[in-house]
Protein backbone atom coordinates (compact mmCIF):
# COMPACT_ATOMS: atom_id res chain seq x y z
CA UNK A 1 0.00 0.00 0.00
CA UNK A 2 1.10 3.48 -0.94
CA UNK A 3 2.62 5.85 1.98
CA UNK A 4 0.24 9.29 2.36
CA UNK A 5 1.65 11.86 0.49
CA UNK A 6 2.29 15.55 1.91
CA UNK A 7 -0.66 16.34 0.26
CA UNK A 8 -3.42 14.04 1.37
CA UNK A 9 -1.97 14.28 4.95
CA UNK A 10 -2.99 18.02 4.53
CA UNK A 11 -6.18 17.44 3.38
CA UNK A 12 -7.09 14.85 6.27
CA UNK A 13 -5.59 17.44 8.47
CA UNK A 14 -7.94 19.96 6.84
CA UNK A 15 -11.05 17.95 7.32
CA UNK A 16 -10.36 17.59 10.59
CA UNK A 17 -9.70 20.99 11.68
CA UNK A 18 -12.85 22.05 9.81
CA UNK A 19 -15.15 19.66 11.84
CA UNK A 20 -13.39 20.26 15.30
CA UNK A 21 -14.03 23.81 14.21
CA UNK A 22 -17.90 23.03 13.06
CA UNK A 23 -18.23 20.97 16.37
CA UNK A 24 -17.20 23.71 18.75
CA UNK A 25 -19.33 25.90 17.02
CA UNK A 26 -22.73 24.06 16.92
CA UNK A 27 -21.87 23.79 21.07
CA UNK A 28 -21.38 27.51 21.53
CA UNK A 29 -23.75 28.95 18.83
CA UNK A 30 -26.08 26.24 18.15
CA UNK A 31 -26.68 24.20 14.86
CA UNK A 32 -29.27 26.19 13.43
CA UNK A 33 -27.26 29.68 14.33
CA UNK A 34 -23.81 28.10 12.81
CA UNK A 35 -23.54 28.69 8.97
CA UNK A 36 -20.72 27.58 6.75
CA UNK A 37 -19.19 30.87 6.20
CA UNK A 38 -18.45 31.00 10.08
CA UNK A 39 -17.33 27.75 9.97
CA UNK A 40 -14.90 28.48 7.77
CA UNK A 41 -13.87 31.84 8.99
CA UNK A 42 -12.92 29.70 12.46
CA UNK A 43 -11.28 27.29 10.59
CA UNK A 44 -9.05 29.62 8.50
CA UNK A 45 -9.94 28.11 5.21
CA UNK A 46 -11.85 29.67 2.29
CA UNK A 47 -15.66 28.89 1.92
CA UNK A 48 -15.48 27.26 -1.41
CA UNK A 49 -12.70 25.18 0.33
CA UNK A 50 -14.73 24.40 3.99
CA UNK A 51 -17.68 23.25 0.70
CA UNK A 52 -15.14 21.11 -1.40
CA UNK A 53 -14.69 19.12 1.75
CA UNK A 54 -18.29 18.73 3.03
CA UNK A 55 -21.32 19.80 1.07
CA UNK A 56 -23.35 21.14 4.02
CA UNK A 57 -23.70 21.47 7.29
CA UNK A 58 -25.27 17.83 7.87
CA UNK A 59 -22.25 16.05 6.01
CA UNK A 60 -19.93 17.62 8.70
CA UNK A 61 -22.48 15.95 11.54
CA UNK A 62 -22.35 12.76 9.05
CA UNK A 63 -18.52 13.02 9.78
CA UNK A 64 -19.26 13.33 13.22
CA UNK A 65 -20.95 10.21 13.35
CA UNK A 66 -18.28 8.09 11.58
CA UNK A 67 -15.63 9.43 13.52
CA UNK A 68 -17.44 8.83 16.75
CA UNK A 69 -18.36 5.19 15.12
CA UNK A 70 -14.92 3.92 14.57
CA UNK A 71 -13.58 5.30 17.94
CA UNK A 72 -16.29 3.18 19.43
CA UNK A 73 -15.16 0.60 17.66
CA UNK A 74 -11.43 0.61 18.42
CA UNK A 75 -12.53 1.01 22.47
CA UNK A 76 -14.60 -2.19 22.32
CA UNK A 77 -11.99 -4.35 20.35
CA UNK A 78 -9.39 -5.69 23.50
CA UNK A 79 -12.55 -6.67 25.36
CA UNK A 80 -14.43 -8.51 23.15
CA UNK A 81 -11.06 -10.54 22.43
CA UNK A 82 -10.94 -10.75 26.44
CA UNK A 83 -14.77 -11.08 27.25
CA UNK A 84 -16.82 -14.50 26.29
CA UNK A 85 -20.33 -14.30 28.05
CA UNK A 86 -23.20 -12.05 26.38
CA UNK A 87 -23.36 -9.76 29.71
CA UNK A 88 -19.83 -9.09 29.41
CA UNK A 89 -19.80 -8.27 26.34
CA UNK A 90 -23.13 -6.08 25.71
CA UNK A 91 -22.48 -4.22 29.21
CA UNK A 92 -18.53 -3.48 27.74
CA UNK A 93 -19.81 -1.96 24.50
CA UNK A 94 -22.44 -0.11 26.39
CA UNK A 95 -20.25 1.75 28.60
CA UNK A 96 -17.39 1.93 25.71
CA UNK A 97 -19.65 4.13 23.93
CA UNK A 98 -20.75 6.30 26.67
CA UNK A 99 -16.82 6.44 27.40
CA UNK A 100 -15.92 7.96 24.03
CA UNK A 101 -19.11 9.86 23.68
CA UNK A 102 -18.45 12.10 27.06
CA UNK A 103 -16.20 14.62 24.77
CA UNK A 104 -19.20 15.62 22.44
CA UNK A 105 -22.33 15.63 25.49
CA UNK A 106 -22.40 19.06 25.12
CA UNK A 107 -22.90 19.24 21.80
CA UNK A 108 -25.41 16.25 21.43
CA UNK A 109 -27.75 17.97 24.45
CA UNK A 110 -27.93 20.72 22.25
CA UNK A 111 -27.96 19.08 18.76
CA UNK A 112 -30.69 16.31 19.70
CA UNK A 113 -33.46 17.92 18.70
CA UNK A 114 -32.60 18.07 15.34
CA UNK A 115 -31.64 14.86 15.18
CA UNK A 116 -35.14 13.64 16.50
CA UNK A 117 -37.14 14.85 13.84
CA UNK A 118 -38.27 11.68 11.76
CA UNK A 119 -37.42 13.88 8.28
CA UNK A 120 -34.52 14.65 9.18
CA UNK A 121 -31.26 12.92 7.39
CA UNK A 122 -29.40 13.27 10.61
CA UNK A 123 -32.00 11.07 12.50
CA UNK A 124 -30.23 7.63 12.83
CA UNK A 125 -32.96 5.29 11.31
CA UNK A 126 -32.33 7.89 7.82
CA UNK A 127 -30.99 6.28 4.52
CA UNK A 128 -28.13 9.42 5.03
CA UNK A 129 -26.80 7.84 8.01
CA UNK A 130 -27.56 4.11 7.20
CA UNK A 131 -23.71 4.17 6.76
CA UNK A 132 -22.89 4.36 10.66
CA UNK A 133 -26.36 2.81 11.64
CA UNK A 134 -24.90 -0.17 9.95
CA UNK A 135 -21.17 -0.41 11.76
CA UNK A 136 -22.67 0.55 15.17
CA UNK A 137 -25.02 -2.90 14.43
CA UNK A 138 -22.01 -4.99 13.12
CA UNK A 139 -20.53 -3.63 16.64
CA UNK A 140 -23.26 -6.19 18.48
CA UNK A 141 -23.65 -8.48 15.63
CA UNK A 142 -19.98 -9.57 17.11
CA UNK A 143 -21.23 -9.40 20.78
CA UNK A 144 -23.79 -11.78 19.77
CA UNK A 145 -21.46 -13.99 17.92
CA UNK A 146 -18.56 -14.54 20.11
CA UNK A 147 -21.01 -14.88 22.64
CA UNK A 148 -20.90 -18.51 24.96
CA UNK A 149 -24.48 -18.72 25.48
CA UNK A 150 -26.60 -20.76 24.68
CA UNK A 151 -29.80 -18.64 22.46
CA UNK A 152 -32.33 -19.21 19.97
CA UNK A 153 -31.28 -19.47 16.68
CA UNK A 154 -33.65 -16.97 15.24
CA UNK A 155 -32.95 -14.69 17.97
CA UNK A 156 -29.95 -14.92 17.41
CA UNK A 157 -30.05 -13.87 14.12
CA UNK A 158 -32.23 -10.56 15.07
CA UNK A 159 -30.35 -9.80 18.31
CA UNK A 160 -28.00 -7.58 16.80
CA UNK A 161 -30.12 -5.18 15.06
CA UNK A 162 -32.80 -5.32 18.69
CA UNK A 163 -29.52 -4.74 20.49
CA UNK A 164 -28.60 -1.56 18.56
CA UNK A 165 -32.19 -0.69 19.00
CA UNK A 166 -31.53 -0.81 22.86
CA UNK A 167 -28.65 1.18 22.46
CA UNK A 168 -30.73 4.15 20.97
CA UNK A 169 -32.49 4.11 24.38
CA UNK A 170 -29.44 4.10 25.86
CA UNK A 171 -28.44 7.62 24.02
CA UNK A 172 -31.83 9.35 25.04
CA UNK A 173 -31.22 8.86 28.41
CA UNK A 174 -27.90 9.61 28.14
CA UNK A 175 -28.58 12.86 26.27
CA UNK A 176 -31.04 13.99 29.26
CA UNK A 177 -28.25 12.94 31.63
CA UNK A 178 -26.75 15.71 33.90
CA UNK A 179 -25.17 13.62 36.74
CA UNK A 180 -21.79 13.91 37.04
CA UNK A 181 -19.92 11.89 34.72
CA UNK A 182 -23.09 10.49 33.22
CA UNK A 183 -23.55 8.33 36.39
CA UNK A 184 -27.04 7.83 35.75
CA UNK A 185 -26.25 6.52 32.13
CA UNK A 186 -24.04 3.78 33.32
CA UNK A 187 -26.05 2.84 36.01
CA UNK A 188 -28.93 2.27 33.37
CA UNK A 189 -26.73 0.06 31.58
CA UNK A 190 -25.99 -1.86 35.00
CA UNK A 191 -29.62 -2.33 35.65
CA UNK A 192 -30.62 -3.11 31.83
CA UNK A 193 -27.84 -5.47 30.55
CA UNK A 194 -28.97 -8.39 33.20
CA UNK A 195 -32.41 -8.05 32.74
CA UNK A 196 -31.98 -8.55 28.75
CA UNK A 197 -28.97 -11.58 29.41
CA UNK A 198 -31.50 -13.60 31.26
CA UNK A 199 -34.27 -13.08 28.53
CA UNK A 200 -31.60 -14.17 25.95
CA UNK A 201 -30.65 -16.95 27.95
CA UNK A 202 -34.59 -18.51 28.28
CA UNK A 203 -34.62 -18.15 24.68
CA UNK A 204 -33.81 -21.64 23.66
CA UNK A 205 -36.26 -23.20 26.49
CA UNK A 206 -38.87 -25.15 24.60
CA UNK A 207 -41.36 -23.49 26.64
CA UNK A 208 -40.18 -19.75 25.70
CA UNK A 209 -39.01 -20.52 22.08
CA UNK A 210 -42.64 -19.51 21.20
CA UNK A 211 -43.22 -16.36 22.90
CA UNK A 212 -39.37 -15.70 21.79
CA UNK A 213 -40.56 -16.14 17.83
CA UNK A 214 -43.53 -14.53 18.15
CA UNK A 215 -41.66 -11.43 19.22
CA UNK A 216 -39.46 -11.72 16.56
CA UNK A 217 -42.25 -12.29 13.70
CA UNK A 218 -43.78 -9.05 15.21
CA UNK A 219 -40.41 -7.19 14.87
CA UNK A 220 -40.47 -8.37 11.02
CA UNK A 221 -43.81 -7.50 10.59
CA UNK A 222 -43.31 -3.37 11.77
CA UNK A 223 -40.20 -3.11 9.90
CA UNK A 224 -42.16 -3.91 7.12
Amino acid sequence: MAEPTQRSRGSDKTREVIVETALRLFRERGYEATTMRAIAAEAGVSVGNAYYYFASKEALVQAYYDRAQAEHETACEEMLCRESAFAARLSGVLREWVRVSEPYHEFAVKFFKHAAEPNNPLNPFSAETSPARDSSIAIYRKVVEGSAERMDAELRAELPELLWLLSMGVVLFWVHDTSEGCRRTYRLIELVVPLVDRLVGLSHLPGLRGVARDFIAGVHELRT
